[in-house]
């Protein structure tokens, strides 16, 4: 554990006891994500094409992605910048179309939903954003902004009633009823975070994605947010899908891990069983890259070189020309994930053939 994760701690301390989300008994998948895929197309215009004969180009931002989430855990997903995380998190709750793939949201596909299908069960989804000032109207008032999806979906009659949720929401979030009549410049960035989790929360959802966001936040206010999270999905039994490159915070919070690269998910696994016993190569490189204030003596081996191009991938395994342990079969071919942990996976030719030695 390192110093953030210690910061993180003694924060949490100073709340009232918390239970683990992931004691809580779950079997039934909220989000059931099977083959996803999306491409983005960047070719030039078609005559450019034509005189300079090139072939079109196509980014693969989500490649093939396959996860499950469970009603009321935190599944977060990590990796390097452009490995396709907010990707995800936009083509969850539709702000993006799928090219091709499932995504079930208590057994409803809804990756080929028209945007009059998805107003039907949009208010169940909400989204944190990573600027939490960018997210905000600057022209209106606090009350407003959280009051929005309330009138949106008409959850509220009248105003006393619609007055009366902002000031609860508020408070909930660590607010006072009174900062309803701020502006959000009137704010820090933490309490402006607070109130775009109030306006999350104020459609009564059952699945929130959170997109960095306390990345855009100092180490002290990222604890209270995070722990302010926690505290919200214990009381309003929210499930949520966590986005971050900060290992740290993705300690903090999760109850499942689902490591990222190149737009493909190369591992997933409980926090405890992830930062104890990596088994992909790159989830290994990505743990040695936390500075190891113990001093523990043990080898350590940080990420090297560079991600490839989303361009023109690799071959086979993405992460191959990166890779201490890569053989001919992993440049030639794609790894297949082998379920050998409790709903979780790995995707190795090494780890399937044994060629890594497990850590302790």
């Amino acid at each position: 554990m390192n110093m953030t994760q210690e910061i993180y701690s003694a924060s949490a301390t100073q709340t009232r006891p918390r239970e683990d989300v992931s004691d809580m008994p779950s079997v039934t998948p909220v989000f059931r994500i099977a083959n996803l895929k999306r491409h983005f197309d960047v070719s030039p215009p078609l005559l450019n094409r034509l005189l300079e004969r090139k072939e079109r180009q196509v980014v693969k931002a989500v490649d093939g992605v396959s996860f499950d989430i469970y009603r009321g855990e935190t599944f977060s997903l990590v990796g390097e910048s452009g490995c396709g995380k907010s990707t995800i998190a936009k083509l969850v709750v539709g702000l993006n179309d799928t090219t091709s793939g499932n995504i079930e949201f208590e057994g409803e596909d809804i990756a080929t939903h028209s945007r009059q299908d998805m107003d039907a069960i949009r208010h169940r989804l909400q989204m944190i954003f990573q600027d939490p000032y960018a997210s905000l109207n600057p022209r209106w008032r606090v009350r407003n902004i959280i009051a929005e999806p309330l009138t949106v979906f008409g959850l509220l009659d009248g105003q006393k009633a619609i007055d009366e949720r902002v000031a609860t929401l508020l408070e909930c979030v660590g607010l006072n009823a009174q900062d309803g009549e701020k502006y959000p410049h009137e704010f820090s960035g933490g309490q402006r975070q607070r109130i775009s989790i109030a306006r999350a929360l104020a459609s009564n959802p059952e699945f929130i994605v959170c997109d960095e966001p306390t990345s855009a936040l100092d180490v002290s206010v990222q604890a209270q947010i995070l722990n302010l999270m926690k505290d919200l999905q214990r009381e309003f039994a929210l499930t949520y899908l966590f986005i971050s490159h900060d290992l740290s915070v993705v300690y903090h919070i999760s109850d499942r891990i689902g490591v990222m690269y190149l737009g493909r998910l190369v591992e997933v696994g409980t926090k405890h069983e992830l930062f104890r016993r990596p088994q992909h190569p790159y989830t290994r490189m990505l743990l040695d890259s936390i500075p190891d204030l113990k001093m523990t003596g043990r080898a350590r081996t940080p990420v090297g070189g560079e991600v490839p191009s989303p361009l023109d991938p690799p071959s086979g395994c993405a992460f191959h020309p990166r890779c201490p342990h890569a053989n001919a079969r992993c440049k030639r071919e794609a790894p297949r994930p082998l379920h050998n942990v409790e709903r979780g996976f790995v995707a190795c030719h090494a780890v399937e053939e044994g060629r890594l030695i497990t850590r302790a």
